[in-house]
């Protein structure tokens, strides 16, 4: 693959805090650890070994065991899940819900980002061991964003009534998705094998969690990724004193409603993306997780008629920690407990409300990782790249607002200057010696002036985009192709990796698909990619 990028601010997707972010700004310093360059895991490592014990090392390795007892794993795989048991050995993590068939595109960038960094990680500092995990968000209960995938612009849905946590969901009725899967599949080797993918994986696992690491491992499995679920009772007996300090002391709350304030005083710009509660614990049995909450000293589960005092509540907690499930404000120091980690990789969103947690991290006395922003990437054909070249077009002006895209190409090739910023420019001259003059004589006329100068530069912008709209309609067949093309590029006008699943690039690269990506995706690199195939 052929590989340009651009800085993540001018592709117009990202927050003013991520671009921020990315750029060092240094009033953001406060909110974040170490940033994410090869040098500073030197310092993060020793960090992290001085805080995880051995013992968390013995049950992590107990606790994957477990899990990967019915699951096929590669050789590279078993030996990361030994080494994990070495305090020379460290992970990088990613995390990502339970969506259907992977649901969009950057499943693939935040795993083959994870990867890659693990591999650079190795090579820098070959003493070492580096592990690439993926978190399954199993215990996540928001199936309607998990619930489908999107193939050639249709919408392949699950239907079925859920709760609880879905990675408990059995698989009951996804037969219906896959006969409309297949269908639009049509025939080959490649439609074959993402056929007998979806078959495996859904088809024949029956939990959701089951079909969602068979999935991961039969497309990572080989480049060694651990996949772990947090949803097991040995991992979260790790988590018992830190689950205690939030429902009782309610420090979690306090230290990260504090950091939303000062986040906001850096700019208003900031968009806070999560927010926490005095109690980060829903309550998880089965068909239920609900939020724990406190009126009057008696700790109810919202919904339900379960209530504890506190004192059955934190029975309950050391004799089934399975049943405390983290929201996203404690599964972050969950999974920093559990793992010997240094880095967590994600999208812009997770990032930002990782920035809200270390002030929390420090209360807790547990190391705060280093927070790297994924790769993301636009995929453009060969045919769609020399489209682009015949209209004159680079991949960074598709970046453009589709307005603004259109206006700016037919600027371009009119054979007549659509720019009235010259005249604009002598009117405004003409008008200056207008004020000088009626400051000389009358003062009374400026208000005149002032109303015939606006008036005019009215008349210009109107004229300037009449014939703006008459030479879009002469140039139609322009205007339509140009249109086209973003709209296969930019589905929904949203980025591609957020709407496509990997299937339709899977359809034309095959077994070349994740081996191209992971040739083309540098983690270090905090650019926006525009890759050719």
């Amino acid at each position: 693959m052929d590989v340009d990028c651009l800085p993540f601010k001018d592709t117009g997707y990202f927050s003013p805090l991520i671009c921020d972010y990315l750029d060092e700004k240094k009033e953001l310093r406060l909110f974040y650890g170490r940033f994410p360059e090869l040098k500073n895991f030197e310092g993060q490592m020793e960090e992290k070994a001085k805080s995880f014990p051995k013992s968390n090392r013995e049950v992590l390795h107990r606790a994957l065991q477990g899990q990967y007892k019915n699951t096929k794993a590669s050789k590279k795989t078993q030996d990361h899940i030994k080494q994990l048991k070495v305090p020379t050995t460290f992970t990088v993590v990613t995390g990502h819900q339970l969506n259907l068939f992977t649901g969009p595109l950057y499943f693939l960038y935040k795993i083959i980002t994870t990867i890659n960094l693990s591999k650079e990680l190795k090579q820098a500092y070959p003493k070492f061991n580096f592990v690439p995990i993926y978190w399954m968000a199993t215990e996540d209960h928001d199936f309607e964003e998990i619930n489908y995938f999107n193939f050639r612009g249709k919408k392949l849905k699950w239907n079925r009534d859920a709760s609880g946590a879905v990675g408990h969901l059995k698989t009951d009725g996804l037969k219906e998705v896959y006969d409309a899967f297949a269908n639009e599949l049509g025939s080959g080797t490649n439609a074959e094998t993402l056929k007998a993918l979806f078959t495996e994986a859904y088809l024949k696992h029956e939990t959701l969690t089951e079909a969602a690491r068979y999935l991961a491992n039969a497309l990572f499995g080989e480049q060694g990724l651990v996949i772990l679920d947090g949803d097991d009772a040995l991992l979260k007996q790790l988590s018992v004193p830190y689950a205690k300090i939030d429902i009782v002391d309610r420090t979690p709350f306090k230290k990260v409603s504090e950091t939303i304030l000062e986040l906001e005083s850096v700019s208003d710009k900031y968009r806070i993306q999560v927010n926490p509660r005095e109690i980060n614990y829903f309550y998880l049995i089965d068909g239920v997780r609900e939020r724990i909450i406190e009126q009057n000293g008696v700790f109810s589960v919202n919904g339900t008629e379960i209530q504890f005092s506190k004192e059955a509540l934190l029975t309950e907690l050391e004799n089934h920690p399975e049943r405390f499930s983290p929201n996203v404000i404690a599964r972050p120091l969950y999974q920093e407990v559990i793992l010997p980690n240094l880095c967590y990789i994600g999208g812009g969103g997770e990032i930002a409300y990782w920035l809200e947690l270390k002030s929390m991290f420090g209360a807790m006395k547990v190391p705060f990782p280093i927070l790297l922003l994924r790769n993301s990437a636009l995929i453009i054909s060969d045919k769609q790249h020399k489209k682009l070249e015949k209209m004159g077009l680079s991949a960074q002006n598709l970046f453009l607002d589709q307005t603004s895209l259109i206006n700016k190409k037919v600027r371009g090739i009119s054979n007549i200057d659509i720019d009235f910023s010259p005249q604009k420019q002598l009117l405004q001259e003409q008008f200056k010696t207008l004020y000088e003059l009626a400051e000389l004589t009358d003062v009374s006329f400026l208000g005149a002036v002032k109303a015939q100068e606006k008036k005019q530069k009215k008349g210009l912008d109107n004229l300037e985009k009449r014939l703006l709209k008459a030479q879009k309609r002469k140039l139609k067949d322009h205007v339509i192709r140009l249109t086209e093309i973003q709209n296969e590029l930019f589905p929904n006008r949203s980025l591609q990796e957020r709407t496509l699943n990997f299937s339709e690039f899977y359809l034309e690269m095959g077994e070349n698909l994740i081996p191209k990506l992971s040739k083309a995706l540098k983690p270090f690199q905090l650019q926006f990619l525009v890759l050719r195939h």
